[in-house]
């Protein structure tokens, strides 16, 4: 095919997380993704409070995020 790129930094498929790549199973898409079964976050690289809000569907969500937060789940330690 002329003009498309075959080229990908990750494999992304149905079965990973759309923000980390880590593997998510089908019944935590089904249960946290969005609409289209598709995981936005997972637990390797989000909290279980902004999961079960709606991290993982895509919301944003009012806990802070663990990536951006220090002191938080992957943070840096409170001092």
């Amino acid at each position: 095919m002329v003009g498309v790129s075959t080229t990908l930094s990750r494999q992304v498929t149905q079965s990973t997380c759309l923000h980390c790549g880590t593997h998510v199973t089908d019944r935590f898409r089904r249960v946290f993704g969005d609409d289209e079964d598709r995981a936005h976050r997972c637990g390797d690289c989000d909290t279980y409070a902004r999961l079960s809000r709606g991290s993982a569907a895509g919301v944003d969500v009012a806990v802070p995020d663990p990536e951006t937060s220090e002191g938080r789940h992957g943070g840096e330690a409170d001092a």
